[in-house]
């Protein structure tokens, strides 16, 4: 079969991070844009990186980029496209999408021209006037940047954050693939130890227990590509038979999570039981004021509450300046913490040893580094 383009959108400020991913993964030229993450691949492609992608958001075909200005551009473009290839007569086929700084302002006028455009192809393919679309779903995305219009269909279905063990969680959680790209920056290895004195519904103490025994972060999920006829049955089977293969439970991983909440901590373990790393989890109630770490390597890693979130702003503040006496510089540990407060440096008492932005949800936010080691202080 010819060749697939695909474009996968993560979160702004990790482009480099779901690229350097899929490399690992052998994937075909991949780049990263703003945004998203473009490479080629087939539908063996698809499916691994919709199972084992840690950072990507979605998986998207990209079926055409071209220019439009008006609403002529746009159905001529979207009608150039083989949907044949793709959607069968009683497929279903809704159209979603995004507009940014583009004479093609207007979202719902887009969206039914890209339908009207879809269904006059599909018309004259099928010789048939009317789809009740009962079938499987092909969802159309579209994004018009500057007048340069993508048109995608989504692969995934539920976002890639959806990993499937979260089904609750405290009241400001922190994303799925956030978790992971903190996990990342903080090296975490199957030998590391891992510490969350923060730690909610437990996400960055299972997101790193995954990467540690690399377990595929899809695995336990289903897609809604899986459905669709065009793809082989045996390409999901085999893709999942990999991910099997490549799990490692031999490794000395450890984790550990502290909360004042006790409901939160067994959440943690609810959790850490459906993602199937809870041997691998410890958690205790504990506050701030007595944390304390005795082990001879560790990767403190942690989303402490703020204001936008919890705590007012001076509580939060004052968390700031405990992390800031508790988390004191020794050989063999690391801090890495998320936060969007500008003056988190000044409060927590030192500059990081670096900054990286990122976005929780809506929220701009730095994730601020330190692992450079000089002796206790």
């Amino acid at each position: 079969m010819e060749k697939i383009h695909f474009s996968a959108p993560c979160i702004f400020g990790i482009e480099g991070i779901c690229a350097d991913e899929l490399k690992r993964m052998d994937i075909e030229n991949v780049r990263a844009e703003n945004g998203r993450v473009l490479f080629d691949g087939d539908f063996g492609t698809l499916a691994r990186v919709n199972l084992c992608s840690r950072y990507a958001e979605r998986v998207h075909i990209l079926l055409a980029r071209f220019k439009a200005i008006s609403f002529e551009d746009l159905f001529q473009g979207v009608k150039k496209i083989n949907w044949e290839n793709w959607i069968g007569k009683n497929d279903s086929f809704p159209v979603t999408g995004h507009s940014v700084n583009s004479k093609l302002s207007s979202i719902p006028d887009c969206q039914k021209i890209i339908k009207k455009s879809v269904v006059s192809r599909l018309s004259e393919k099928y010789g048939i006037s009317w789809f009740d679309e009962s079938g499987a779903k092909f969802q159309i995305r579209f994004l018009i940047m500057k007048d340069e219009v993508s048109i995608m269909l989504d692969t995934s279905g539920e976002g890639l954050h959806k990993r499937g063990y979260r089904r609750d969680a405290t009241e400001a959680p922190i994303k799925e693939t956030l978790a992971a790209a903190m996990a990342n920056l903080s090296h975490v290895r199957h030998f590391s130890t891992v510490v969350d004195p923060f730690c909610g519904s437990g996400t960055i103490l299972i997101e790193s227990a995954l990467k540690a025994m690399n377990i595929a972060p899809g695995i336990k999920r289903g897609f809604v590509s899986e459905k669709w006829a065009c793809i082989p049955e045996k390409t999901w089977s085999v893709e999942r038979e990999r991910c099997v293969d490549l799990i490692n439970r031999d490794v000395e991983f450890r984790a550990f999570g502290y909360d004042i909440d006790g409901d939160a901590l067994e959440l943690t373990m609810a959790n850490a039981t459906k993602a199937g790393v809870e041997k691998r989890i410890t958690v205790e109630k504990r506050p701030m004021e007595k944390f304390s770490c005795d082990f001879e390597r560790a990767a403190v890693i942690t989303n402490p509450p703020y204001g936008e979130r919890l705590l007012d702003i001076n509580e939060a503040r004052e968390l700031y300046r405990v992390m800031g006496k508790k988390f004191y510089q020794r050989p063999g540990y690391s801090y890495t913490m998320i936060s969007p407060d500008d003056d988190f440096e000044r409060i927590f008492g030192r500059p990081a040893d670096k900054r990286r932005k990122l976005y929780n949800g809506m929220i701009k936010c730095q994730v601020y580094m330190y692992f450079k080691n000089k002796g206790v202080s």
